[in-house]
């Protein structure tokens, strides 16, 4: 006969469990984003690589790498201004 008590105590601690090692690999990930693949990627930029490859390569979206790239005195061309789309009918 198990006691629900016990039943709730051994689903929170494989919670618990869980929730330790995803934070443990988030800030591993977070570690590598840092201190390896921000200054491969802009290492790669300053020998002219492609920063579309750069971004793909490396996982992360276009703010964060030109973000990296500003922050390392690199050229980066501002945002384009959106317009609002005008829908056309179509015939």
């Amino acid at each position: 006969m198990t006691i629900p008590e016990e039943e709730q105590a051994a689903a929170l601690r494989a919670v618990a469990d869980a929730g330790s090692r995803r934070a443990e690999l988030l800030t591993e990930a977070e570690r590598i984003l840092r201190e390896e693949i921000r200054p491969a990627a802009v290492t790669a930029a300053r020998v002219g690589a492609e920063r579309n490859r750069i971004r793909e390569l490396a996982r992360v979206g276009p703010s964060l790498l030109y973000r990296w790239f500003e922050d390392a005195g690199l050229p980066v061309r501002p945002k384009k201004k959106t317009t609002p789309r005008k829908d056309t009918p179509r015939g």
